[in-house]
């Protein structure tokens, strides 16, 4: 099991807790993970990391595609591997409509063809072995959609690029996983039972046998909320808070991902009282509404001692990486000694 650091997204004012990060690099802990939404950006605080530690490997979850070109994306993360001695992991999601289109300002595509063909220009560009040229319908290189010069040519990447660089995908969907499986190294569900890897298993099973990979090829890394307290309620209090506007808000009723996904978890029923009472402004109800036994099931909550109990079902299971998000310094100290 390897053991990954979620970073979180900046708020008002960006801050990164560089000393909770060299304490987790010493712990152990495989890598840390930058995001970004509409404020802050991934790229920069990942950049701000890499330099300040020493082992621990530095990834995006999640830089958004939509937002960048792929030859951008490949500008980037060649820089940040070379830079680094080979230490940052790139990690792309297709983010969602409203940020994409209110945000960026960009057509909202169709989410898994961007996927494929975002991945397959980027590592054109990584292998030089000839100008990058692609003809797709999301991306065309060279571009000769409407405005074009005509004098758009195909080019290979000045910079050189022997550093390996493992490509990610945030997705829950079956088409999305799929994809994840056929083009990428892994993907971070936003959460996930690691008893129910069947949800994923066979999306999951399908891409790879499309990629002529197998299993142990494909990293999957949930997010793992920890919260660690006397009251496992009390614990469980900001999580609920998530886990309902995501299920409830985080999409219209007829689209939204996370709300399938906790019907496909097995909590159809109060999947639609969450999202029922979400979209009315009842939100505290929605909050209230969230299964202790889904949160439960996907996250650690409680005293130090039941952690370490929670611990065990992760062992042994599909997981091969637990993006850990959250927790203090006691907690992370805790899963370290439990899981490396």
């Amino acid at each position: 099991m390897k053991l990954g650091l979620l970073g979180g997204y900046g708020g008002r004012r960006i801050q990164v807790p560089i000393e909770r990060i060299r304490h987790a690099e010493a712990l152990g802990y495989d890598s840390v993970w930058t995001s970004e939404a509409y404020g802050s950006d991934a790229v920069a605080p990942a950049a701000w990391i890499l330099a300040q530690t020493e082992r621990m490997r530095v990834g995006t979850a999640i830089m958004q595609m939509p937002a960048r070109t792929p030859a951008m994306t490949a500008m980037t993360a060649m820089t940040l591997a070379q830079l680094s001695g080979g230490r940052f992991l790139l990690g792309l999601g297709a983010s969602g409509p409203q940020v994409v289109e209110g945000w960026h300002g960009v057509p909202y595509g169709k989410p898994v063809t961007r996927l494929k063909e975002y991945v397959a220009i980027i590592r054109k560009i990584l292998a030089r072995e000839a100008p990058a040229v692609f003809d797709g319908d999301e991306y065309q290189l060279p571009f000769s959609g409407p405005g074009a010069t005509g004098l758009g040519i195909p080019l290979k990447s000045i910079l050189h690029c022997d550093e390996d660089i493992p490509i990610y995908a945030a997705s829950i969907t079956p088409r999305g996983v799929r994809a994840a499986a056929e083009v990428t190294d892994g993907f971070f569900p936003i959460w996930m039972d690691p008893e129910k890897y069947s949800v994923f298993e066979q999306p999951i099973r399908a891409g790879l046998a499309a990629s002529g990979r197998s299993a142990a090829e494909f990293d999957v890394a949930p997010f793992v909320t920890v919260v660690m307290g006397e009251s496992v309620e009390e614990c469980m209090r900001p999580i609920r808070g998530t886990m309902a506007l995501y299920i409830g808000g985080m999409g219209a009723r007829n689209r939204n991902f996370y709300n399938n996904f906790a019907k496909a978890l097995g909590f159809e029923e109060a999947a639609v009282r969450i999202q029922d009472l979400y979209l009315s402004g009842r939100r505290d109800e929605a909050m209230a509404a969230v299964p202790a036994e889904l949160i439960d099931a996907c996250h650690l909550v409680g005293p130090a001692d039941r952690i370490r109990e929670r611990l065990q079902r992760w062992r042994g299971t599909k997981v091969s990486t637990m993006m850990i998000g959250g927790g203090s310094d006691e907690a992370l100290e805790i899963i370290a000694q439990e899981m490396l």
